[in-house]
C-alpha cells in the first residue's frame, strides 16, 4: 500500500542531464576543513607563538656563542614539535575514519533504471529510491511512500522517528525537519521503515544540514588565553635580564678592568635570569595534556581547550545521544485491569500476566526492524520471555500505518490452515478506535495514558483479534480488536550520567539540558540524571524573549525543551553574556553552531556528524557523558600542575641568578660560568616538563569551585611563594659559599661545595612544589616515575664530575670528601623541613597561590 494514489514511478534525470547538473552545482558534500597532512601541522606547529619563543631564544644563545643551552632549547623545541605532530596526526587518522563512516551511497533513478552512485554525486531533480535502513543522501520531495518513518535525530536532536506522506503535486510549503506527516526528508536522515521515491530539492551546502555547516564561518572561536600571559611573562623577565646584565658588565668591566670576563659573567647571569622553561613548560604540557586526555578516550582537537577546562561553570548537553542512550527500550506496561509494570530497573522481568501483552508487540512488529521502538519489543523480549515470537506462524498479511490511522497490523496464521492472528500496535487512540471502546472505556484509557506522558514516556496502545477465511479485508478496521494494554517506552539513560552530573553539582559545575523534545519528556530525564529541572523554558517562550531577558534567565534555568538549532546558539551566547564559561556537548549537526561557539566544543565521536566535530574543540570517542567529567578532571589536574611547574622555575632562578651576581657585585671569585648554569638546566627543564608533568591530582580537585579564567597565571601569592623559597634557598647555598672561603677552602672545592648544595636545594624544591594541600610524606608517597628517573640522573651526573677527570675540568671543581657530600645533603634537607613547616603554617594563604578565588556558589 503506498500514500501515491498508485501514479507511475518516474524516470528520473538522465546521465547526460546529471553531470551537467553536478559540474554547474558542486559536489554533494558540505564544506570542510583540508586534511591536515604531517606536514601542514608540522607548519601550523613551528608558527606557534609558544614555538617562535623556543626557537628564538636558541637563536640568540647561538649568536652570543652559548651552543650548549642552543642546542638545549633547539632539543626541547624539536620535542615538543615531535609530540604534538604525533598527537595531532593521530586526531587527524581518525576524524578521517569517523568521515568516511558517514559518507553514505545513494539508490538513484536515472535513464530510467536504478543505479547506485556515490552520495556526493546526487543532483538536484535525482530520483532516489528509499528503503528501511537508507540514509537519505540530499533533502528531497516525496513522490511515492510507503508506510515511511524517518529518524532525524541528527537535524532535531530527538531519537523517535516521524510519519512522511507523499507528496506527488508538491503543493506542501518548506517546513523545518521534525514534524509529523511531512512530505519532505532530509540529508542525513535514516528511514526506519517502508519504502519511498523521492526527488531531491537540494543538496551539499544548500541542504538543511549545509545551511548549519555555513552558518559556523560566522563564529569565532575562543583564542587561547596562556599563551598571551606566557609571551608577557618573558617579554618582562628578558627586558628586566638584559637591562641588569648590561648593568653587571659595565659595572664589573670599570672596576676590575678585564671587560672579556665581565662580559662571560653577564652572558652567566642572563642565562640564570632568563626563565626559557615558561614557554617550554607550557607548550610540553599542553602536548602532553592532549595525550593524557586522550587515553579518557577523547581527542583534543584544540590546545586552548586544555586550559579553558578547569574553568568551565556550565556544562550544557543535548538530551537525545548525550545523556541518553539514543534506543528506544520499554519501560512500563500497563494491562485493562490497571495493573502496572515497572520495567525501568535493570534486569527487571515483568510477571507472566503482562506477557500476551508483550508478545503481541512483538507480532506486531518487523521480523527484521529497523524502527527503534520494533527493536526494543524484540530486544526486551529476547532477554526476558522464552519462545516470545511464532515460529510455527508465518505472516500473511500486513496494514501499515495511514494518516487517518496511526495503526499497524499483522496477521500470522500457524500452519497451512487454521485461524489467523492479528496483532496490533499504534497510537492509544488508534487502538482504542479499533477496539471500538465505549467512552467510559475511553475516559480510563486518557488517564493511562496522561500518567504515562507524565513520565516522558511514549505510549503505544496494542491490540489483538483472530479472523476465519482467506479473503483479506482491505482495511484494519474491519477486525474484531480485543485491547490488550499500553506500553511505554523511553530513551532510557546512561548508567554513568547521574555520578557524572553529582560530580559536576561537587565541582560547581552546573548542567543545563537543551533538547528538542516535549518539556515532560525533558523534565521526566532531568530528574533521573539528578538535574534540577525547575520549570522548563519551551523554544516558544525562548523565541518570545529579548537577548536581555534571556541572559536574565539561562541564570536559573536547567532544562530547555522544544528548542531549535539557532536557539541553542542563543542559549549559550546568553549564559557567555553573564560571564560563565561554557562547555556544550552535541551530536547532531543541530549541535554544531552552538559547539564552535561555546569556550569548549565536545562532539560526540561515534555517531556525531561530521559537521560537529569539525566545530568542536573536543571528540568524545566513546560517546560517554562521564568522559567530559573526566576531561575536566584532567583540565584541572593539568593546570594545577603547571602551576606547581611556574612556582618552581621562579623559585629556582632566584638563587642561580643570585649566585651569578653576588661575585660580581662583592669582587668574589666567579662561582657559576656558563657550563654550570647550562647544567643546571639539564635539571631545570626534565623536571619541570616531566615531574611535575606526571603529578596526580590533588584531592580536592573536584571539589573546588571553577577557576577564574582572568586571573594571571602567576598570582600575587604563587610570585611571594616562589619568591620565598628562591630567597631561602639562595640565603642558605650563599652562606655556605661565603663560610667556606672565609675557611681557606680552594677556589675549586669551594665551587663544588656550593654547586652540590644548590642541586640539593633545587631538588629540595621540587619535594616541596609536588603538592600544595597534601603533607611531604604523603606526596613522597605518591608514585611517580619521572621523579624517580631524574634523582637517578642526578646524582649519577654529579658522580661523574667528580669521579671523571675531564668533566671535573670542565666544571673547575676540586675535590669533595664524604663528609663534604653529606654537608651538602643536609643543607638540602634543612631547606626542605624549613619550606614544609612554611607550607602547613600558611596552608591557606599557600593554596591561593594555586587555587581560584570563588566565583560563587557551586552549581
Amino acid at each position: 500500500m503506498s500514500d501515491d494514489g498508485g501514479r507511475a514511478a518516474p524516470k528520473g534525470l538522465t546521465t547526460q542531464e546529471a553531470q551537467a547538473r553536478l559540474r554547474a552545482e558542486g559536489p554533494n558534500e558540505l564544506p570542510r576543513s583540508e586534511r591536515r597532512t604531517a606536514l601542514r601541522i608540522v607548519g601550523e606547529v613551528v608558527r606557534e607563538p609558544m614555538l617562535a619563543l623556543l626557537l628564538g631564544g636558541g637563536l640568540i644563545y647561538l649568536l652570543i656563542g652559548d651552543l650548549k643551552e642552543a642546542l638545549i632549547l633547539m632539543a626541547f623545541a624539536t620535542l615538543s614539535v615531535v609530540i604534538t605532530v604525533v598527537q595531532e596526526t593521530r586526531t587527524e587518522r581518525v576524524l578521517e575514519a569517523l568521515r568516511d563512516l558517514t559518507s553514505p551511497r545513494a539508490l538513484v533513478i536515472r535513464d530510467g533504471r536504478r543505479q547506485r552512485i556515490a552520495g556526493r554525486d546526487v543532483v538536484r531533480g535525482d530520483v532516489v529510491a528509499l528503503g528501511e535502513g537508507d540514509r537519505t543522501p540530499a533533502d528531497a520531495v516525496l513522490l511515492h511512500a510507503h508506510d515511511l518513518q524517518s529518524d532525524e535525530s541528527l537535524l532535531t536532536g530527538e531519537s523517535a522517528p516521524v510519519r512522511k506522506r507523499a507528496d506527488p503535486e508538491r503543493t506542501a510549503a518548506a517546513q523545518r525537519p521534525g514534524g509529523e506527516d511531512q512530505p519532505f526528508v532530509y540529508s542525513g536522515s535514516l528511514i526506519v521503515r517502508g519504502s519511498a521515491l523521492a526527488e531531491v530539492t537540494a543538496t551539499g551546502p544548500r541542504s538543511e544540514i549545509g545551511r548549519i555547516g555555513q552558518s559556523l564561518s560566522a563564529l569565532e572561536t575562543e583564542p587561547p588565553r596562556l599563551q598571551a600571559q606566557t609571551r608577557r611573562i618573558v617579554r618582562s623577565f628578558a627586558l628586566l635580564g638584559a637591562a641588569i646584565c648590561a648593568l653587571a658588565v659595565v659595572l664589573n668591566g670599570l672596576l676590575r678592568g678585564d671587560w672579556l670576563q665581565a662580559l662571560l659573567a653577564g652572558i652567566a647571569l642572563g642565562m640564570a635570569m632568563m626563565p626559557e622553561e615558561f614557554p617550554v613548560v607550557l607548550t610540553v604540557f599542553m602536548a602532553m595534556g592532549a595525550w593524557r586526555i586522550s587515553k579518557a578516550r577523547v581527542l583534543t582537537r584544540r590546545a586552548s581547550a586544555i586550559e579553558t577546562l578547569g574553568s568551565a561553570t556550565v556544562l550544557c548537553t543535548d538530551k537525545t545521544g548525550t545523556l541518553t542512550e539514543n534506543r528506544m527500550s520499554l519501560a512500563e506496561l500497563r494491562l485493562p485491569d490497571g495493573a502496572v509494570a515497572n520495567l525501568r530497573e535493570a534486569g527487571h522481568a515483568p510477571p507472566q500476566s503482562f506477557h500476551d501483552l508483550i508478545r503481541t508487540g512483538v507480532l506486531a512488529s518487523a521480523s527484521d526492524p529497523v524502527d527503534p521502538m520494533e527493536r526494543a519489543f524484540h530486544a526486551f523480549a529476547n532477554d526476558h520471555l522464552d519462545g516470545h515470537g511464532a515460529p510455527a506462524r508465518q505472516l500473511v498479511r500486513s496494514y501499515g500505518l495511514r494518516p487517518e490511522l496511526l495503526a499497524m497490523s499483522q496477521a500470522w496464521r500457524e500452519g497451512a490452515s487454521g485461524d489467523a492472528l492479528v496483532a496490533a500496535k499504534g497510537s492509544p487512540e488508534a487502538i482504542a478506535q479499533l477496539c471500538r471502546m465505549d467512552e467510559p472505556a475511553r475516559e480510563a484509557l486518557t488517564a493511562s495514558i496522561d500518567a504515562m506522558a507524565a513520565e516522558g514516556l511514549r505510549v503505544l496502545g496494542v491490540a489483538r483479534a483472530t479472523f476465519e477465511g482467506d479473503q483479506w479485508p482491505e482495511a484494519q478496521q474491519a477486525f474484531d480488536f480485543q485491547f490488550v494494554g499500553l506500553v511505554g517506552l523511553a530513551d532510557p539513560l546512561r548508567a554513568s550520567v547521574p555520578a557524572a552530573i553529582a560530580e559536576c553539582r561537587t565541582a560547581g559545575v552546573r548542567v543545563v539540558m537543551i533538547t528538542g523534545d516535549y518539556p515532560e519528556t525533558a523534565k521526566a530525564i532531568a530528574r533521573q540524571a539528578g538535574i534540577d529541572a525547575g520549570e522548563p523554558v519551551s523554544g516558544d517562550a525562548l523565541a518570545a524573549m529579548s537577548d536581555e531577558d534571556l541572559a536574565a534567565r539561562v541564570g536559573s534555568t536547567n532544562v530547555f525543551a522544544r528548542i531549535l538549532p539557532e536557539q541553542k546558539l542563543r542559549i549559550v551566547t546568553a549564559l557567555k553574556a553573564r560571564g560563565e564559561i561554557v562547555a556544550m556537548t552535541g551530536d547532531g549537526v543541530n549541535d554544531a553552531p552552538s559547539l564552535k561557539a561555546a569556550h569548549i566544543g565536545v562532539a560526540m565521536g561515534g555517531r556525531g556528524t561530521d559537521v560537529a566535530r569539525e566545530a568542536s574543540s573536543m571528540v568524545l570517542l566513546d560517546d560517554d557523558f562521564g568522559s567530559i567529567v573526566a576531561a575536566i578532571r584532567l583540565g584541572r589536574r593539568i593546570y594545577d600542575n603547571l602551576r606547581k611547574a611556574m612556582g618552581y622555575i621562579l623559585a629556582v632562578h632566584v638563587p642561580i641568578a643570585g649566585l651569578a651576581l653576588i661575585p660580581l657585585l662583592f669582587g668574589l671569585p666567579t662561582l657559576l660560568t656558563p657550563v654550570h648554569i647550562a647544567s643546571l638546566e639539564l635539571v631545570i627543564d626534565p623536571v619541570c616538563s616531566l615531574v611535575f608533568e606526571a603529578e596526580r591530582e590533588e584531592k580536592d580537585v573536584m571539589r573546588r569551585r571553577p577557576r577564574d579564567p582572568n586571573e594571571p597565571l602567576f598570582s600575587r601569592a604563587l610570585i611571594a611563594w616562589g619568591l620565598a623559597q628562591g630567597l631561602f634557598a639562595l640565603a642558605l647555598v650563599a652562606a655556605i659559599y661565603a663560610v667556606a672561603l672565609q675557611r681557606g677552602m680552594p677556589v675549586d672545592e669551594v665551587r663544588a661545595l656550593a654547586f652540590f648544595s644548590l642541586v640539593m636545594s633545587i631538588l629540595a624544591l621540587v619535594f616541596v612544589n609536588r603538592s600544595f594541600s597534601a603533607s611531604l610524606a604523603t606526596a613522597i608517597g605518591r608514585p611517580n616515575l619521572a621523579l624517580g628517573i631524574v634523582l637517578v640522573t642526578v646524582a649519577s651526573l654529579l658522580a661523574l664530575t667528580l669521579a671523571w677527570p675531564v668533566a671535573r675540568d670542565l666544571f673547575r671543581f676540586g675535590p669533595l670528601h664524604a663528609d663534604d657530600l653529606l654537608f651538602t645533603l643536609a643543607a638540602g634537607l634543612a631547606l626542605l623541613v624549613t619550606l614544609e613547616t612554611i607550607k602547613y603554617l600558611a596552608a591557606k594563604l599557600l593554596r591561593g597561590a594555586f587555587s581560584s578565588a570563588p566565583r560563587g556558589p557551586p552549581a
